[in-house]
């Protein structure tokens, strides 16, 4: 009993504070590199973007429109995902409760009912958070769309880029917590796999969120990391 104790209270906050640490980081580089980052390069392009919109202009007022949708088709998706995974999640916890006594190994992590309980919680608290932020991500990526094609001096102003930012950082946002949900699921499988699937997904955001650093020599890079 006291190796799954171990397992469960080191291995799984371990591998909290190593994706919270990891986004932690992300955001500083952000603030402060935006360069480094494919986000920081989008967010820039983004206001070049709306710099350079002509209000009035057909053909650009359909790419807007176009590309609105892109934007808001990723993020719907991720709100359906969430949801439909937290019914799922729901749905098997009973399941799995009545078949946990088939895991007698220390490496699936305690069994008690306060554990149980924790683990399906706080994945299920992460989906919700989830479908929130990417929820609220698409009621502003609706308004930047209708204020990109709207006369008046809403685009010149600023407001519209604001609001189009906001939206596209809670989609960020929603996004990256239905990430970290993702190890947080694996946790009925004990708190090895938790930490496993923790290191993986900074791995592999990694290789998405940041760009590659320019060699001292100035040649060109073409590889993404």
């Amino acid at each position: 009993m006291g190796v799954t104790a171990y397992l469960d209270t080191i291995l799984v906050p371990l591998s909290l504070f190593i994706t919270v640490g990891y986004h932690a980081y992300l955001c500083h580089t952000i603030k402060n590199k935006p360069s480094r980052t494919t986000y920081g390069i989008s967010k820039l392009r983004r206001t070049a973007w709306c710099l350079n919109l002509n209000q009035g202009d057909a053909s650009k007022a359909m790419l807007t429109v176009q590309s609105m949708r892109n934007a808001l088709m990723a993020t719907i998706l991720t709100a359906s995902i969430t949801i439909l995974v937290n019914l799922a999640l729901a749905a098997l916890t009973n399941n799995a409760y009545n078949a946990s006594h088939l895991f007698n190994s220390g490496l699936f992590g305690s069994k008690s009912d306060k554990i149980f309980i924790l683990k399906y919680g706080s994945a299920s608290i992460c989906l919700v958070i989830s479908f929130v932020f990417s929820s609220m991500a698409i009621g502003f990526l609706i308004d930047a769309n209708f204020l990109m094609n709207a006369y008046g001096d809403f685009l010149s102003g600023g407001y519209t880029q604001t609001i189009l930012e906001k939206g596209f950082t809670l989609a960020l946002v929603g996004n990256r917590v239905l990430c970290v949900a993702v190890p947080l699921m694996l946790w009925m499988l004990g708190p090895v796999p938790v930490f496993l699937a923790s290191l993986a997904l900074v791995f592999v955001l990694h290789g998405f969120d940041f760009v590659c650093k320019f060699p001292e020599n100035h040649k060109q890079c073409n590889t993404v990391k």
